[in-house]
């Protein structure tokens, strides 16, 4: 614990051109991979049945490919979900056809290809339904990133509030970007997680500029990078704890969680990688371009207060 006790003087926003360059390579990768391959969305998102089949014996998701390749489910979507021997299979939206006949069209066509397959579980959602889940989903972020707008904004300063919402956008497209990059499942699970993170590398981000802040009026005669650097290096013991803690509970979660969870874990454990990541060198970064200074942090003088302090 000797390291916690112990003042460090690491200069992280001296690399800040370097992670400028590193975060530009990212975003680019994510938003094209976006514009390219788009995302995985799951069955909340487009519609349509999800159907878990459970088998007797261990199996792999490509043998169930194989039993529905050519039929009228050749297009499904299968993957492993929880142990060896389960399966989910997603069917896009049927006109004319409840969950329950789709799902039972599926365990028939199984069962005729020779395997022995029990059905576990049922889910439709309709595609308007999906629809404006995608929709409000998007909304909801978007509000979130403009409340904390105005409300950095006011607390602080224009710019710091500028540099705050710049990180969290920087995480959001991270995130999103991975998912699209690896194709796994983009559900309201993970979207819920994506809210959450914001909510992490905000309140991150709030800790330093706090710190900034009190270091503008302490450390007047310093240059605004050396301030920075300084409050950065306060709150770095309490960054790391906070980070490692959370890590923990969340690699648990997705180790032991089963399937229902790895996206949502793993959508936070990206989170406070990259959270804490843009906490250091993009929301303090982006400030700094935008010219803040300890003007801008100083308290506001009161009128006459210098004729109150006479004797």
């Amino acid at each position: 614990m000797e390291f916690f006790k112990r003042a460090t003087h690491i200069d992280f926003l001296g690399q800040r051109r370097i992670a400028a360059v590193l975060s530009a390579v990212l975003i680019l990768v994510s938003v094209g991979s976006l514009a390219i391959r788009g995302l995985n969305l799951g069955v909340d998102f487009t519609g349509g049945t999800l159907v878990e089949v459970g088998y007797s014996a261990a199996t792999e998701p490509q043998t169930t490919r194989d039993a529905l390749a050519g039929t009228e489910f050749a297009d499904a979507q299968v993957q492993a979900y929880g142990s060896t021997r389960d399966i989910l299979i997603r069917v896009a939206p049927r006109a004319d056809t409840s969950s329950a006949e789709v799902s039972n069209q599926v365990i028939q066509t199984l069962r005729s290809a020779g395997q022995d397959v029990e059905l576990r579980r049922v889910e439709f959602v309709g595609p308007q339904v999906g629809e404006e889940l995608t929709e409000d989903g998007g909304l909801a972020m978007l509000y979130a990133l403009f409340g904390i707008l105005i409300y950095v904004g006011l607390r602080f300063e224009t710019r710091l509030a500028v540099g705050s919402v710049a990180a969290l956008l920087h995480d959001v497209v991270l995130i999103i970007g991975f998912f699209s990059l690896t194709q796994l499942t983009f559900d309201l699970t993970v979207l819920a997680a994506i809210l959450a993170v914001i909510g992490y590398s905000l309140n991150d981000t709030i800790v330093v500029f706090d710190r900034v802040r009190e270091n503008f009026r302490i450390l007047r005669e310093r240059p605004p990078v050396e301030v920075f650097n300084i409050a950065l290096n306060n709150t770095l013991s309490r960054t790391i704890m906070t980070g490692v803690t959370t890590l923990l509970v969340l690699f648990a979660l997705f180790i032991f969680g089963g399937e229902t969870l790895r996206g949502f874990s793993l959508a936070l454990i990206l989170g406070v990688i990259v959270g804490t990541y843009s906490s250091i060198y993009v929301a303090g970064a982006t400030s700094l371009v935008l010219g803040v200074s300890k003007q801008d942090l100083m308290p506001v003088a009161k009128e006459g207060a210098e004729v109150d302090d006479r004797p």
